[in-house]
C-alpha cells in the first residue's frame, strides 16, 4: 500500500512493504527530523561516574589495608623512620670524624672490595711487594733456616756455580703422529711497569732533581 506525504513522495506502508528493504529517509528538510536519544547518553555518563567512584573507593581501601599491614610489621614510627623534608636541611658540612670512620670501615671490610680508582694503585702496590721480595733478604721458613736472597745475588751465584743438572729421564718411543713439543720463545719476559707507575717514578725523579739543584 502506497501513500503520499506532504511533499509528494511515495511512502510504502502496510503488509505490502518489504521488511528487509532499507528504511527510506526523507532528506528534503536538510536536517534531522527526530531528536537525539538523550537517554542513552545519560545512562553512559552515569555508568562511567559510578565506575570511577567505585574504582577510587577500591584503590583507597587497598592502600589503607597495605599501609596498616606495613605499619604493623615495621612497628611504630621513630625518628629514624619518619619522613623528613631534606630541602630544609640544605648542604650538610663534611664531618672529618665520619670520613675517618668510613675509611676505617673500608680498610677492615672483607675482600673483595670495590676499587676506589681504576686499579692503578693496586697494581703499583702489588709490584712494590714483589720488588721487596726480589730485592731484599727475607725469611722463607725461619724454623728451617731458609731465606730468600735478592734476585741479583741469585743470578751471580748461578753464573758462578751453574744450574744443577737434572737427572736423565727415560722416555718411551713416540707413537705415530706425535711430535716433541718445542718452546720457540720465552713464556714470559716479566712484568712491565704500568703508565701510572712510570708517571710516579718520573715525578719522584723530578723532585729529586729539583732538591739536588737547590742544594
Amino acid at each position: 500500500m502506497a501513500s503520499h506525504n506532504e511533499h509528494g513522495h511515495n511512502v510504502f506502508e502496510g503488509p505490502d512493504r518489504d521488511k528487509d528493504a532499507p528504511e527510506k529517509v526523507d532528506a528534503s528538510l536538510g536536517y534531522e527530523a527526530s531528536d537525539v536519544g538523550v537517554t542513552g547518553i545519560v545512562v553512559f555518563l552515569t555508568a562511567l561516574a559510578i565506575l570511577v567512584a567505585v574504582t577510587g573507593v577500591l584503590c583507597y581501601g587497598i592502600g589503607k589495608v597495605i599501609n596498616s599491614r606495613m605499619n604493623k610489621e615495621d612497628g611504630p614510627n621513630s625518628k629514624w623512620t619518619q619522613t623528613v623534608d631534606v630541602r630544609q636541611l640544605g648542604n650538610l658540612p663534611s664531618s672529618p670524624e665520619l670520613q675517618n670512620k668510613i675509611s676505617e670501615m673500608t680498610q677492615t671490610f672483607p675482600t673483595p672490595r670495590l676499587l676506589t680508582d681504576d686499579g692503578n694503585q693496586d697494581v703499583a702496590d702489588m709490584h712494590a711487594r714483589e720488588d721487596l721480595l726480589l730485592e731484599n733478604y727475607t725469611w722463607a721458613d725461619q724454623s728451617k733456616g731458609t731465606v730468600r736472597i735478592p734476585i741479583e745475588r741469585a743470578m751471580e751465584l748461578i753464573a758462578q756455580r751453574g744450574l744443577p743438572v737434572a737427572p736423565v729421564v727415560t722416555t718411551q718411543a713416540q707413537m705415530t703422529g706425535d711430535s716433541t713439543p718445542t718452546v720457540t720463545m720465552p713464556l714470559t719476559n716479566g712484568f712491565a711497569r704500568t703508565g701510572f707507575e712510570q708517571e710516579e717514578a718520573a715525578q719522584e725523579e723530578t723532585v729529586k732533581t729539583e732538591q739536588a739543584a737547590q742544594k
